[in-house]
């Protein structure tokens, strides 16, 4: 996650070299979100939205605003991130399958990961070994 203050542009400047310092020490694989936060300081931006959106697209970033103070899409930046890195490591997989000659990818076994949003439950465990 690449963060800068939508209120600072010092902030948003420095990101092509905080960027570049990523993508040369990182897996090339890297999920990377570029995140302006403080937008609940909009009468103070001085980053816009678009100059914002445009670079995030150059680089094949992600791009959300944020509010920490308000929590406004922090949650919705950790799961943008969770979700490419899943689409990543199931690609993985998948292609190391075909490798391994198996050209049906629906036998592969996997564990289901339950990743629980604002509106829903983590399942309870059944078949317990030991109860009081």
């Amino acid at each position: 996650m690449l963060v800068y203050d939508i209120s600072k542009r010092q902030t948003f400047n420095h990101i092509p070299r905080w960027l570049e310092e990523l993508r040369g020490h990182a897996d090339k694989n890297i999920v990377i979100i570029l995140i302006g936060n403080k937008s609940d300081l909009e009468n103070q931006r001085a980053v816009s939205t678009e100059d914002a959106k445009e670079f995030a697209q150059k680089e094949g970033l992600f791009f959300l605003e944020t509010s920490a103070l308000e929590a406004t899409n922090v949650e919705a930046a950790f799961l943008t991130v969770l979700n490419e890195i899943f689409n990543i490591v199931n690609k993985k997989n998948l292609v190391a399958a075909e490798n391994q000659g198996n050209d049906n990818p629906a036998t592969l076994a996997g564990k289901k990961i339950v990743v629980p949003g604002p509106a829903q439950d983590i399942p309870a465990k059944n078949n317990m070994c030991c109860r009081s």
